[in-house]
């Protein structure tokens, strides 16, 4: 319980991401989220109503700090149509596993618990929206 306060407070005490960073924007708020462990996956994104798309990356990875500020901007440029799974494979191992994650950055789209669609590296912005369209349909 100590921890967690202290925690608390550290988090209250450090200063805002920047906006674009990799720690959410104001304009993905509620469209982007962090997996806390394989219950929330569950609920989250296998049993979500929306489309998903999961990105598995890792603290160390330089490739995953550059696409996942770029994923999330084009998320949340989708106006809710699709949210985002962001998922740490050293955190979550058994979901990296699970979904056959063999390098990251690795991104799957899901639709009804399925996963239907997948990549793994860097895209552009016009990889990363055409992604996402062919994910909702548009």
């Amino acid at each position: 319980m100590a921890q967690r306060l202290a925690l608390r407070r550290l988090l209250l005490l450090t200063p805002r991401a920047p906006p674009g960073s990799a720690f959410g924007t104001s304009a993905g708020r509620g469209s982007t989220f962090n997996v806390q462990d394989g219950s929330d996956f569950q609920d989250r994104v296998v049993n979500s109503p929306k489309p998903v798309v999961v990105d598995f990356h890792a603290q160390w990875c330089g490739p995953c700090k550059i696409l996942g500020p770029r994923l999330e901007k084009m998320v949340a440029k989708q106006e809710g149509k699709v949210v985002m799974a962001k998922v740490d494979i050293d955190d979550h191992t058994d979901l990296a596993i699970e979904y056959e994650v063999s390098a990251v950055p690795t991104v799957l789209a899901m639709k009804n618990g399925d996963v239907v669609d997948k990549f793994v590296g860097i895209k552009d912005e016009d990889q990363l929206e055409a992604f996402l369209k062919k994910l909702i349909g548009a």
